[in-house]
This record gives C-alpha cells, sequence and structure tokens, in this order.
C-alpha cells in the first residue's frame, strides 16, 4: 500500500536536497556512496521534475523567492518540507507500476496538492538500501510563490497568498492521504485506509532507530562468535517495541486493568498509569512515559479494555454508563445470576449477554427503539444496495451485449461487402454462409439497440465497461460490510429483546466484533 511521510527541514542549503535525490547515499549513515576515484556515484533509476521551477535550479530559486518576500532569515524557521510517497513493493509485480508511472501519478498529484509552490518531485526505484519499492519525494521551498484559490483543507489565515508558508496540518495531512488513497485506488494498486489510526504505529524515528540498533548488534554479535561464545540477542527492539510485546503479553492474560498492571510490572518493572483518559507507560530505562498514541491504537485504554471485558464477562455488568438501554440490560442480568435464574445461566450464555451489552455500549444506543431503527435502516440500505447491483449487473450485460454484437459486425463486414458486390450472390453465400449470417445476426441486432443508427466505438464501451465493474466492485464490498452490520445488528436486536424479558439469548451464528 502506499503510505505517506512528511519530514520538516530547517536547513537554508536547498541544494542538498537535489544533492540527495540525484546521488546514492547509504541511508543508514547519510553519506555519498563513491566510486573508487572518489566521485559520487549517480542513482541508477530515477525520474525528475520541478514544479513552478527548474529542477536542476531549485536552489537557486527557492533562495530567490525566500529574498522577494524577507522569509527564512532565521535559523529556526522551516525552510523546506519533504514528503515521501512509498508504494508497496507487490505494486511492481502485481500492478505494473514503473518508476517512470509512479512519477506521472504523483507529478499530476502534486499539480494538485501544491499549487503554487516551487517542488521537486524525484521518483526512485530502489527503495530504502536496495529494498525495491518504488518511491516518490516531493520537497516544497516553505514560502508559497503565486497565489492561488483557497482550498478547503486551509485553515491557516492567508494560506492562499504568495509570500505565506506552507502549514502541515492535521487537516491538510488528511486531505493528501485521502487523495493518495483515490489515486491508488483509481490506478487498481495497492492501498490500505491512511486516515484511520493505525494499530501499530511506527515513525521514521523508530525506524532508523531499529536499523541503526540492529547494524551495531550484529557488529557486536560478530566478536562474540568469533570468541566462541553465542549472542544473547539476535534482535534488535527499540524500548517502543519491548513495551508493545510486553503489552501483547500481559494483556492476554489479564481481565481487568489492575491485573494488566500488576503483571506488567511484575514481568517487565513496566509501570502503567491511567491519564486523561489514555494509558501511559513508563519502559525501566527511561524517565519519561510513552503514551498510548505513540505506540498505535492496539495498545491504547479503548482497545485493551474491549479485550479486559471480553475475558471477563461479568465485569461489564459493573461498568458504569450513561445509556439507559446499557443500564436496563446490566439489571435484567445481574437478576439472572440470582439463585432462581442461575441454573440456566451458563458461562457461554454471559458471554453473549456481555458481547451484547458491549456492542450497544460501542455503538451508543440509549434506547431499545433506537437500535431496532438501525437495524430496520441497515436492512433497507442492504436491499437498495443489491436491487442497484442487480441494475448495474443488467447494464454490464448490455454493454457485453453491445461490444459482442459491434466486434461481430466489424469482424465479417469485408465478407459482407464482397458478398454485395458478388456476380453469383447464391454460390458467395453458400461458401460463406456462417460469416453472412454472424453479419446478419450483428447488424439486426445494432439497428434494434440503435434506432437512430449512431453506434458507439468498441473502445468506448470497453471503457464504460471498465468503469462499470469497477462500480460493481465496490458495490459488492458495500454490500459485504452492509451484511455484516445488518447481521451483528438481527443478532444483538433479538438478545436484547431476550435479556429485557428476562430470558437467556439463545446461540446465535455472529462474528466476533472487532477490537
Amino acid at each position: 500500500m502506499a503510505i505517506l511521510k512528511h519530514i520538516k527541514s530547517r536547513n537554508a542549503n536547498y541544494s542538498n536536497a537535489i544533492d540527495y535525490l540525484l546521488f546514492q547515499h547509504d541511508e543508514s549513515t547519510g553519506k555519498k556512496i563513491k566510486d573508487e576515484m572518489g566521485r559520487s556515484l549517480l542513482r541508477d533509476e530515477f525520474y525528475m521534475d520541478g514544479l513552478n521551477c527548474d529542477p536542476m535550479s531549485f536552489d537557486k530559486e527557492c533562495s530567490l523567492t525566500n529574498t522577494k518576500f524577507h522569509k527564512n532569515k532565521k535559523s529556526s524557521e522551516i525552510k523546506s518540507h519533504h514528503y515521501i510517497i512509498s508504494f508497496d513493493p507487490d505494486d511492481r509485480s502485481e500492478c505494473g507500476l514503473t518508476g517512470e508511472k509512479a512519477q506521472e501519478l504523483c507529478l499530476n498529484l502534486a499539480k494538485k496538492i501544491f499549487p503554487g509552490y516551487q517542488a521537486l518531485i524525484v521518483t526512485h526505484t530502489d527503495g530504502h538500501n536496495g529494498s525495491g519499492n518504488i518511491h516518490t519525494h516531493i520537497v516544497i521551498n516553505s514560502v508559497r510563490k503565486e497565489a492561488v484559490r483557497r482550498q478547503s483543507y486551509m485553515d491557516k489565515p492567508h494560506e492562499e497568498i504568495a509570500g505565506y508558508k506552507h502549514r502541515s496540518t492535521n487537516k491538510f495531512l488528511n486531505y493528501f492521504k485521502k487523495e493518495i488513497m483515490d489515486m491508488c485506488i483509481q490506478e487498481e494498486l495497492h492501498q490500505v485506509d491512511l486516515l484511520s489510526p493505525a494499530e501499530t504505529k511506527i515513525t521514521q524515528a523508530e525506524y532508523m532507530a531499529q536499523k541503526s540498533g540492529q547494524k551495531k548488534l550484529e557488529e557486536t554479535n560478530k566478536k562474540i562468535i568469533a570468541d566462541g561464545l553465542k549472542p544473547n540477542a539476535t534482535m534488535f527492539q527499540t524500548q517502543k517495541q519491548e513495551l508493545r510485546n510486553a503489552i501483547e503479553e500481559c494483556s492476554s492474560h489479564s481481565k481487568s486493568f489492575q491485573e494488566f498492571q500488576s503483571l506488567l510490572f511484575e514481568k517487565y518493572q513496566i509501570s502503567v498509569i491511567e491519564e486523561r483518559g489514555r494509558y501511559r507507560y513508563l519502559h525501566p530505562d527511561r524517565d519519561k512515559r510513552i503514551t498510548e498514541k505513540a505506540l498505535g491504537t492496539q495498545y491504547g485504554k479503548e482497545h485493551l479494555e474491549q479485550l479486559f471485558l471480553r475475558k471477563g464477562p461479568i465485569t461489564i455488568l459493573y461498568v458504569r454508563s450513561h445509556l439507559r438501554l446499557v443500564v436496563d440490560l446490566q439489571k435484567n442480568v445481574k437478576a439472572m445470576q440470582s439463585p432462581g435464574y442461575a441454573h440456566r445461566v451458563k458461562i457461554s450464555n454471559l458471554q453473549e449477554m456481555a458481547n451484547t451489552i458491549i456492542y450497544v455500549q460501542e455503538h451508543g444506543y440509549n434506547t431499545q427503539t433506537e437500535l431496532k431503527n438501525a437495524f430496520s435502516e441497515s436492512q433497507k440500505q442492504l436491499d437498495q444496495a443489491t436491487d442497484q447491483l442487480m441494475e448495474m449487473n443488467a447494464d454490464l450485460k448490455s454493454i457485453n451485449r453491445q461490444i459482442h454484437y459491434t466486434g461481430q459486425y466489424f469482424a465479417q463486414k469485408a465478407i459482407y461487402t464482397e458478398f454485395l458486390k458478388a456476380k453469383n450472390k447464391g454460390r458467395f453465400r453458400k461458401e460463406h454462409t456462417a460469416e453472412i449470417q454472424a453479419y446478419e445476426e450483428a447488424r439486426d441486432w445494432l439497428k434494434s439497440f440503435y434506432p437512430d443508427g449512431k453506434m458507439l466505438p468498441i473502445k468506448t464501451l470497453k471503457e464504460q465497461k471498465a468503469s462499470l465493474q469497477e462500480q460493481i466492485d465496490q458495490q459488492k464490498s458495500s454490500i459485504r460490510s452492509l451484511k455484516d452490520l445488518t447481521q451483528d445488528l438481527r443478532t444483538v436486536d433479538k438478545n436484547v429483546e431476550a435479556i429485557l424479558h428476562n430470558q437467556v439469548p439463545k446461540k446465535q451464528k455472529t462474528r466476533e466484533p472487532e477490537l
């Protein structure tokens, strides 16, 4: 999938950017790679364009713009922004992506995202230290050269005016990510949802620290092995990764935050506290806590609390909620724990009821009416989406027929022309019966389909088919999601009805709620 990275630079020497993008560098040390004569080596394959500037004079033109608007004079000011779009390695083998194609796509994207800015757009095909994934660098001067129309993502005053600086806000980055996702979908490249928080968040700094640490560890291990000893570790882990591993291990054996907190400290000497609705972790080798946000959503309070609840279903009965329906459900389930009901409520039943309450809580249904309305609306949307898919399939069938008969018509047209010119038409028809019949069949069908006689070209029909097929694929995906949602709501609705009438819910075929 394509991902986006952003790096801010306070370096006033814009020629360093050109230097890095054109010549081979060791990503670990940042130094140029040179030949035996000490000459810098050009990258094996790259594509370069300039936006609102000549790419080879990018440095000089940026300096002139800064001087014109009296900007970027202080060393503390951000002089340029470096965005990197990295494509999925499988895009090359499975989707036919080339460096040239990636350059074309990203150049068009840069024109849309960075109008009025001077920018370098350079695509490399070698990947990080030769890993092979195609990626494109977009380096922009932080000062806008030309005024443009104000865009929806601009939330700072005067952003559209020449001479004002680029702001890489969350709103802008979300806009950029959405455009990348749309581009990949349109070009049928691999893509994931860039707008949702990452389950495991690894920053560029952590990635580089892991690479550097692994290299140092391997050098140390060589010396240890040379001395006839066995290394203690072969895989370097950052402190953040050590936290992730410990959290995964301890959360899998905990049914509450208190258990998780104790186990994490006992086994790994890692302290965890809850502060302002988030978990904050302290690695034993650090003085400052690391927030759940820096590790990823999989290591945060929301995800882990749901994990704890599903392991100890009885716990959900004592979770405080402002939702009236959740309170009513908790009250009735507690009643079923009394001696009069206890023989009817097994652990599996209790888990089913707990999952029902969790679902209601997570989706904010305050009343049973709200839940039933949501189920009804979901079923209605599913029916409408299914009807639309049937119409699309009918349209696709029609286009396929048009393509079939148009191709058949032109394939036999030459034979039919000869037939019309033949002196002995009877003999000619006898010798070419199949071709002539195929032509006449196609001609008659096309006449009935195109009463005005204006046939669409094969190329246009195939383009329409490709577009319609893409819509059908998207519609099928929407229907799958709606089916899952409708099934979940149907199950929860039945379970809520049973619990509110002090009945044990029947075993339902449901999907496990996603954490």
